[in-house]
């Protein structure tokens, strides 16, 4: 799992102020150099593969997204990653250019840096995993609180992250979100690659279909033919929401309802899958032939590709919620 992860995504003006990138220990949310992305400026989530129809929006958007990067820290201690480490930040852009860019033909792009925890927090037997996550979720939650105080202004709201970005979405969610006021700003939470339960909310609900507003999404892919066991045993309960239909339905889809995956190269958008299944909590995918060349994976499991692999789907999906959102 750990090499899955580190080989796929190794690849993958408000109160800003304008200095030189000189980290701190701690973000400053108000500073630019903590922010990944930002609509107010030109930067890495603001290109889309040669090939894509729809453009780069976000002057225009009508809504927000606020997007959360999965796990890029494999290293030694400490058990949080630090914001100088340049080849890390390096990797959070080029992951965040995979993954937030599927949002840039809707919605305001807002990406911060974060004191991630390491991949070894999510083991069951080290002690110091959940402080390292509650630092990482601490800066989240900073800069989100920032996002809101000095620019979302009333609008609607995208939230999306993947793995770990998924853990921290759903700790966002239940504080800000849940039955909450803020909750009638949310278009949807597309928090991927994570064990998210419908227990987890009292009044966010998993989405049913393509233009459910108000609810979350979550999927976790692997190979055709997988079960809960293993490593796979965190999933048990968890939801998971077919992106080729945008329902909870099982039954096989056909591949040809795949509106096209996103290569790690960053070329081209591609069709490459046979069938996707819902599976209890797990997305099972077959591939068609050839299907996997371009997206690295190891194994039976496809979590790296989470993502990359519904990146048109997820673009055109969130666009018809976001003009549903409006609308309403």
């Amino acid at each position: 799992m750990k090499r899955i992860l580190s080989i796929g995504l190794l690849l993958c003006t408000g109160a800003i102020s304008a200095q030189k990138p000189e980290f701190k220990p701690w973000p400053d949310y108000s500073h630019n150099q903590y922010w990944i992305a930002l609509p107010q400026r030109h930067d890495i989530v603001d290109t889309v593969p040669p090939g894509c129809s729809s453009p780069d929006m976000q002057a225009t958007a009508a809504a927000d997204v606020f997007y959360v990067h999965p796990t890029l820290y494999f290293g030694k201690s400490p058990s949080n990653a630090s914001l100088s480490d340049a080849k890390l930040n390096k990797r959070m852009d080029e992951c965040t250019m995979h993954q937030a860019s599927a949002f840039n033909n809707c919605a305001k792009v807002y990406a911060p840096r974060y004191r991630q925890a390491h991949i070894k927090a999510f083991t069951k037997d080290n002690a110091d995993g959940k402080p390292a996550l509650d630092t990482a979720y601490a800066d989240v939650r900073k800069a989100f609180l920032y996002y809101l105080e000095n620019w979302n202004n009333g609008r609607p709201i995208i939230l999306a992250g993947h793995s770990q970005g998924a853990y921290h979405l759903r700790r966002l969610m239940q504080e800000f979100f849940d039955g909450k006021p803020l909750q009638k700003q949310l278009v949807a939470a597309y928090a991927i690659g994570f064990d998210i339960r419908e227990s987890d909310f009292r009044a966010i609900p998993p989405c049913d279909s393509a233009s459910h507003l108000g609810c979350f999404i979550t999927w976790n892919t692997v190979q055709h033919g997988q079960d809960t066991v293993g490593a796979y045993k965190r999933y048990l309960g968890s939801v998971c929401v077919n992106p080729l239909t945008w329902t909870r339905s099982s039954g096989v889809v056909p591949g040809t309802l795949q509106k096209g995956a996103l290569r790690f190269d960053f070329k081209s958008t591609v069709k490459n899958l046979k069938a996707v299944e819902i599976h209890g909590p797990l997305l099972w995918v077959t591939f068609a032939k050839k299907g996997k060349k371009k997206f690295f994976h190891i194994g039976k499991n496809f979590h790296v590709s989470d993502m990359n692999l519904f990146w048109t789907d997820i673009r055109e999906n969130a666009a018809l919620r976001v003009k549903r959102f409006t609308m309403k």
